[in-house]
């Protein structure tokens, strides 16, 4: 059997997407900035995209700016204001759980010389609204704080933020502006820009059951974003190349379906827990991390203690089950978990850990399958962690002492 849950790494496209995007692979092949009839054609696509991606968020469509992914639009979004407003200040706070798109660009603008407060979190993965009000100076442009973490899952209060900043821009502070990276939320729950407060959201297609390399930041009207790539008049003069319009197509689909299919996810969420109920009963020794706060309801992240967490993960693989330990984009890094190491947890825990991300393709039957590979391989594992600690402690006492 094969079961993949590893949906936040990375989600099947679906037929309806992939039948949707089709046509523009062969006869559609118009450039979307011709004038002739295949141009126009393209171009309406792009922009009926635009609209399904606009009311996924209740946004405006002309609030849209087609990109290559959420990669892409975290570095827009803080490069942009960064270049728009330094004028106004050089202060930008974030998290230390951020995805590396955020924190990577906010490292580079420090050394351009910005000051960046990075937020600390609690053990339950989330960051407090008074550290962020407390964290506001005159010289701040930006406040850029993800909506669901891409590890744990866990919410960070969003809208509470947004209240904040509304307050301060009410005692004169006008260019302050917040982003929130929603890469792991939209799609997945309901999103309203007007509700949450936020001035920048980014959105990346192939999270939400669409096409790989294709994303959107929505930018609210009067918000001023300096280029990162200089060409032609793109995307409202802001984002210049030749629009991909196949996966603009696919993105648009795909935001569509998500609305429409949007109260599958309490049976999603429903499944998650149960998964999450089924493994403390089963297994001894186990965490749920960010298990006390509201979370993403595809997202489940464990700590199994006294295992390495790399090792369970090429064991689930070879029954068929794809996990990780992380975020993809930190595949390959010999360091821990950063998310993890900021909500407190031991080095030994955070390399224990695996996550676990389901959609709405999800079966119970899946999730039994994996339930009973990780009661079987488990305690095995632990086994031979505890003989070889036994091992060590062995060698480690002085020669009288051995047997």
């Amino acid at each position: 059997m094969k079961v993949y849950l590893d949906n936040s790494a990375t989600t099947a496209v679906e037929e309806e997407v992939l039948r949707a995007m089709l046509p523009y692979f062969s006869e559609e092949i118009g450039n979307a900035q011709s004038v002739h009839s295949f141009g126009r054609r393209a171009k309406a696509a792009v922009e009926h995209a635009r609209r399904q991606v606009a009311s996924l968020i209740k946004a405006d469509p002309t609030e849209i700016i087609f990109l290559s992914g959420g990669t892409e639009a975290d570095n827009l979004a803080i490069r942009g204001v960064a270049g728009a407003y330094s004028a106004n200040g050089r202060h930008i706070i974030t998290t230390r759980i951020e995805h590396p798109a955020v924190l990577a660009v906010c490292e580079s603008l420090e050394r351009e010389g910005f000051r960046v407060t990075y937020l600390p979190v609690g053990d339950c993965g989330s960051v407090s609204v008074e550290s962020v009000r407390d964290a506001i100076a005159s010289d701040t442009i930006l406040i850029s704080i993800m909506h669901a973490n891409n590890e744990t899952g866990a919410l960070q209060p969003i809208e509470e933020i947004g209240r904040v900043i509304a307050e301060v821009r009410a005692s004169g502070s006008a260019h302050l502006c917040f982003h929130t990276d929603a890469v792991q939320s939209v799609g997945k729950m309901a999103i309203d820009v007007d509700r949450l407060g936020v001035d920048l959201v980014s959105i990346s297609a192939h999270k939400l059951h669409g096409p790989k390399g294709v994303g959107a930041l929505y930018v609210r009207k009067g918000v001023r974003l300096a280029k990162l790539l200089y060409g032609g008049h793109h995307e409202r003069d802001r984002r210049p190349g030749t629009e991909n319009v196949t996966a603009i197509v696919g993105l648009g689909k795909a935001a569509e379906v998500a609305l429409t299919r949007m109260e599958e996810m309490d049976r999603v969420r429903g499944l998650r827990d149960y998964f999450e109920q089924e493994l403390r009963a089963r297994i001894s020794d186990v965490k749920i991390n960010a298990g006390e706060v509201v979370r993403a309801p595809v997202i489940s992240n464990i700590t199994f203690r006294r295992i390495d967490g790399e090792a369970l993960l090429i064991a689930l693989d070879l029954r068929g089950i794809a996990a990780s330990t992380g975020s993809a984009c930190s595949s390959g890094s010999l360091e821990p978990s950063h998310v993890l190491t900021a909500m407190g947890l031991r080095r030994k825990d955070v390399l224990a850990s695996l996550r676990f991300s389901l959609s709405r393709e999800t079966t119970r039957e899946e999730i039994d399958y994996t339930l009973r590979a990780i009661e079987e391989i488990v305690p095995g594992m632990r086994c031979l962690s505890e003989e070889d600690d036994m091992d060590e402690a062995e060698i480690s006492l002085p020669v009288e002492y051995r047997s």
